[in-house]
C-alpha cells in the first residue's frame, strides 16, 4: 500500500481491517467485500462492456474449453462476431493470445470485454472457473446465457468439500436474470442443483435416449471411430447432423450445448448446419498426434488429452476403449503437485481399470517430489494390476516408453497436460521453475524414432 501511494495511487480499496495501514494522502474506500467491489468498479470503469455484448459463461468440471471453442467457432462461422476467454486462449476481437488461466481476474476481464466491444464483437463466450466464482471475478458482468457441463471432483484443495465446490459452480446461475438462458446437462445429477434460485429460462440437454421427456435438447451418436464421430443434434434450433473431430458421448454433449448457445445468440438451424461444416475443438482434447504425417503407418494411434481429474480421465479412456475394438489401450498420466491429493488414488484406479498398460509419470510436480506423488497414485491400483503398470518419473521417458513399446494397432493416450507447453517443478533451491515441455511435440519425436525402427525392421 505504501509503495502504491508513493507511486501515485490516490485511492485505496480495502476492508475495515486494512484501513489503519493506509498512508495519509490517499482516499480510503472501505468495502465489506473487496473482490466484489473491485469487479463492480472495473466494469464501470471500462464502460460496462458486458452490457454491450451477448455474453455467455460456461462452467463445469470438464468440458468448458470444448463448449467455449465450439460456440466461438459456430458464432463466427455464422457471421456473429464473437470473442472468447478460456483456459487455452483469449480472442479479444483484435488478436488471439495464450491465456494465463481459465478465468482472468475481474479488472483484466472487463478490460478484455471492452476491447471486444471496441473491435466490433457482438458476442463473447467465457469459461468460468469455480475459483473465479468464489472470488467474485464475474459478479459484475451481465450474462445473457450460462452453460453447466458436468460436475466431478476437483480443486478440493481450494474449496475443501465437494458441497462447497458445487455451490461455487451454482453461483453462475444465480447471476442470471429472468431474460437470460440456462443450458444444463440434464444427465448430470447436479444439474438441478445448479438451477436452484435461477430465474432464467432453461434448456435441459441429454444424451440419454431412455427418457425422451426429460430433455429439451438431445444428441444421438450415429457412428464414431478414431477419426471422429457423426451425431444428430436436436433442440430449439431444429435437427442438425454434425461430424466432429473428437469422439465420445461427452463431445456430442459439448456440441449440443454449443449449438444451444449459438441459437440463443441468433444463429438459425440452417446457419448452424453450415457452421458445423468445420467445427473446431480446443487443442489437447483427445487431439490425434501425427495423423496423416506418415508416422503412424504401422497403425498405432496417439492422442493427447487435458484430462487431469478422475472424471475427465474416465471419460477420455472410456471413449477410446469404446471404439478401440480389439486394440490395446496404453495410458500415460501423472498427477499435479500441490493440488488435491485425494484424487490421486482414484485416478490410478480408473487408469488401471480402463487401460491395458499404464505408464505412470510426472505431471506438474511443483514443490512436491514426483516420486511421492506417484506413490500416492499407486495406492489406488490393486496389487493384481501392478504388473500392467510401468513407472518413469521423467515424462519424456514415459512418453518414449509408451510410444516405443506399443504394438501395431495399439492406441496411446497421453493424459494430464493437453495443450500446455510447459512443465512446472521446483529447482534445487525449492523455487518454482517452468521448462518447455509439450506432450504433442515429445510424442511426435517418439513416433519418428519408432518409425525409423519399424522401417529398419521391415527392411
Amino acid at each position: 500500500v505504501h509503495d502504491a501511494v508513493r507511486r501515485g495511487s490516490v485511492a485505496i480499496l480495502t476492508d475495515a481491517s486494512g484501513a489503519p495501514a493506509v498512508s495519509s494522502g490517499a482516499a480510503v474506500l472501505i468495502a465489506e467485500d473487496v473482490p466484489l467491489t473491485a469487479a463492480l468498479l472495473a466494469e464501470r470503469f471500462f464502460g460496462s462492456p458486458s452490457r454491450h455484448l451477448r455474453l455467455a459463461g460456461v462452467t463445469g468440471t470438464n468440458g468448458k474449453s470444448s463448449v467455449v471453442h465450439l460456440a466461438h467457432g459456430l458464432l463466427n462461422a455464422a457471421g456473429v462476431r464473437c470473442g472468447m476467454v478460456g483456459t487455452v486462449e483469449i480472442d479479444d476481437g483484435r488478436e488471439v493470445a495464450r491465456s494465463p488461466m481459465t478465468t482472468v481476474p475481474a479488472i483484466e476481464l472487463s478490460r478484455t470485454l471492452a476491447t471486444m466491444v471496441e473491435h466490433g464483437c457482438e458476442a463473447a463466450v467465457i469459461e468460468v472457473s469455480s475459483h473465479a466464482l468464489d472470488q467474485r471475478r464475474v459478479d459484475a458482468l451481465s450474462f445473457d446465457a450460462a452453460v453447466f457441463t458436468m460436475l466431478g471432483s476437483d480443486h478440493l484443495d481450494y474449496h475443501g468439500t465437494q458441497d462447497v465446490y458445487a455451490a461455487s459452480k451454482a453461483r453462475l446461475f444465480a447471476l442470471l436474470g429472468s431474460d437470460a438462458l440456462a443450458v444444463v446437462n440434464a444427465d448430470d445429477p447436479s444439474s438441478e442443483r445448479m438451477l436452484n434460485g435461477c430465474a432464467a429460462a432453461v434448456v435441459r440437454c441429454s444424451a440419454d435416449s431412455s427418457d425422451e421427456s426429460r430433455a429439451d435438447a438431445r444428441c444421438r451418436i450415429q457412428s464414431e471411430n478414431l477419426e471422429g464421430l457423426s451425431a444428430e443434434l436436436e433442440g430449439p434450433f431444429g435437427l442438425v447432423q454434425v461430424r466432429l473431430p473428437g469422439f465420445g458421448a461427452h463431445n456430442a454433449m459439448n456440441a449440443l450445448q454449443a449449438a444451444c448457445l449459438a441459437h440463443r445468440f441468433g444463429v438459425t438451424g440452417d446457419r448452424l448446419r453450415e457452421a458445423f461444416a468445420s467445427p473446431t475443438l480446443p487443442p489437447g482434447r483427445l487431439e490425434r498426434v501425427g495423423a496423416g504425417s506418415g508416422l503412424a503407418e504401422d497403425s498405432i494411434a496417439v492422442f493427447v488429452d487435458f484430462a487431469h481429474t478422475v472424471d475427465a480421465l474416465e471419460h477420455a479412456l472410456s471413449a477410446v476403449r469404446g471404439i478401440a475394438g480389439g486394440r490395446r489401450v496404453v495410458c500415460v498420466f501423472g498427477c499435479g503437485g500441490d493440488r488435491d491429493r485425494r484424487k490421486r488414488p482414484q485416478m490410478g484406479r480408473v487408469a488401471a481399470s480402463l487401460a491395458d498398460l499404464v505408464v505412470l509419470t510426472s505431471d506438474n510436480p511443483r514443490t512436491e517430489p514426483p516420486q511421492a506423488i506417484i506413490a500416492e497414485v499407486l495406492t489406488g491400483i490393486a496389487p493384481t494390476d501392478r504388473d500392467r503398470v510401468v513407472v518413469h518419473t521423467d515424462r519424456g521417458r514415459a512418453i518414449e516408453h509408451a510410444v516405443g513399446s506399443a504394438a501395431a494397432g495399439d492406441v496411446v493416450v497421453i493424459a494430464g497436460k493437453g495443450h500446455e507447453t510447459e512443465q512446472i517443478a521446483a529447482d534445487p533451491s525449492g523455487a518454482l521453475v517452468s521448462r518447455e515441455f509439450d506432450d504433442r511435440r515429445v510424442a511426435i519425436e517418439a513416433m519418428r524414432r519408432r518409425a525409423v525402427r519399424v522401417g529398419e525392421a521391415v527392411g
